[in-house]
């Protein structure tokens, strides 16, 4: 399907999901739904991971305006859910249990808290070479956990929701069921409740944020097989100051996410070549892309594009090491 994808800890790379047609992207960070839409002009855009801390965070701005250009933007389980339940009423789709838990600010199985804060699916992640190996566990999840092991039958509803409680108090990094477990015990919770959900946990955790994240891939696929037309904005764009500054610099330097296990010149995806291919012309060259890069490389000396695109790469590396 002509589609992309931003996806990291919940889908990873080694994940069989991934094998799904799709241009797969790191997770999404600020100016990375325009560079997609504007280097690869996708008719799909889903968005699962996002990054939030370290860096800003996808902007609801850039995202309103891909649907401006007619592009269907999806989103699910993670910073995704997030934007489509803040976006939905401007034709963002949102899919899965966790974007209708935002939307209507209630998740299914743990009424007794209001569902809207950011770190219910945040999660803290290694990078890209580590194949965005999470090092925590999301609170969304735990909560479905505990509400699938109150309905098996292995705690009581008492033990839920303090159990619930103990892990919203962690900060998001150190959310994890041992430590959840072993606070718990400090806590005084009943003992035998507690054996019995260690021992159920290996084949009972739920994980609804690469359940909903597979909901949306499946809801692009049939979308998209339906052949729609362009989206179409139910919004008046507003084109600002601000946001052509924004529209410059979002363009003016690639991001590269090194992929590991590969040879340098295979190391980045379709969409970061091209961004580094605009960086070379606009920002070295001083010039446009030619419509006949082929020919221009050829004219150059390069066996083809690709010989072309590892010279630039090198060129980068080499500056910026």
């Amino acid at each position: 399907m002509n589609a992309c994808v931003f996806a990291g800890p919940t889908l990873p790379p080694h994940d069989e999901a991934r094998k799904r047609a799709a241009t797969w992207l790191p997770p999404a960070q600020h100016g990375d739904v325009y560079r997609a839409v504007t280097l690869l002009q996708p008719r799909a855009l889903g968005i699962v991971d996002g990054y939030f801390e370290s860096v800003p965070s996808v902007w609801h701005k850039e995202i309103l305006w891909a649907i401006r250009e007619g592009v269907h933007v999806f989103g699910a389980a993670s910073m995704g859910a997030l934007r489509a339940a803040e976006l939905s009423a401007f034709g963002m789709r949102g899919i899965g249990v966790i974007f209708e838990a935002y939307r209507d600010g209630v998740l299914e199985g743990a009424p007794e808290q209001p569902f809207e804060d950011d770190d219910e699916v945040a999660v803290v992640h290694g990078p890209a070479d580590s194949g965005y190996l999470a090092g925590s566990e999301a609170m969304v999840n735990i909560r479905c956990t505990l509400a699938s092991a109150e309905r098996a039958g292995v705690i009581g509803a008492h033990t839920r929701a303090r159990l619930a409680g103990l892990a919203k108090d962690l900060f998001f990094p150190e959310r994890s069921y041992e430590r959840l477990l072993q606070d718990a015990r400090a806590a005084g919770l009943p003992a035998a409740e507690l054996a019995s959900l260690q021992a159920w946990l290996p084949a009972g955790r739920a994980n609804q944020k690469r359940d909903d994240a597979l909901a949306m891939l499946e809801a692009m696929r049939a979308f998209l097989q339906s052949d729609p037309g362009r989206a179409e904005a139910r919004f008046h764009f507003e084109h600002t100051t601000l946001w052509e500054r924004a529209c410059a610099a979002m363009l003016a330097q690639p991001r590269l996410v090194e992929r590991p296990g590969l040879p340098r010149a295979t190391q980045f995806s379709e969409l970061q070549l091209l961004e580094l291919t605009d960086w070379y012309f606009s920002r070295v060259l001083g010039q446009d892309i030619p419509d006949d890069l082929e020919g221009w490389a050829r004219g150059r000396g390069y066996h083809d594009v690709a010989q072309f695109q590892q010279a630039i790469l090198d060129h980068y590396v080499d500056r910026h090491a």
